[in-house]
């Protein structure tokens, strides 16, 4: 099981998505990171991440093998988090296989009904808990 955390920016969503699902993570699943810039991805590695890359093509590749992607919206959103999304980093991580978690924040000029209100550390520890959840339900199917 491939659990990744993507961000960008200055990536703490991702660095706090990071430190609240690695405490939990079942043993044999992977936690990794794809930041949209360096920093972005620094930040979730240094929260623990065991395996981070960066840029365009790192978040392609990252739709195409990750089992669950967890980020905040932006990250299917054209042009947003001050243009650092692609079009084409949007369009992979919204045509991926993988189970998306993303989570709503406001910065991107997108909002999200019923999400008004819950504080980001509340989205964050909600999408943490659901990303655990299916780690958990994926290597019990192995075994």
């Amino acid at each position: 099981m491939i659990i990744t955390v993507l961000d960008g920016q200055g990536g703490g969503i991702g660095r706090a998505l990071i430190a609240a699902i690695l405490p939990q993570l079942p043993e044999g699943a992977q936690l990794c990171c794809v930041g949209t810039n360096a920093m972005a991805t620094a930040a979730m590695l240094k929260a623990g991440a065991q395996r981070g890359a960066t840029g365009e093509n790192a978040v392609r590749w990252a739709a195409e093998h990750a089992d669950v992607l967890v980020a905040p919206i932006a990250l299917v959103l054209k042009d947003a988090m001050m243009g650092e999304v692609t079009g084409d980093m949007a369009a992979c991580v919204g045509a991926s296989r993988a189970v998306r978690i993303l989570v709503p924040t406001e910065r991107c000029g997108t909002h999200v009904a019923g999400a008004r209100g819950a504080s980001l550390q509340a989205l964050v520890e909600d999408a943490a808990a659901q990303a655990v959840a299916l780690a958990l339900a994926g290597s019990k199917a192995r075994t």
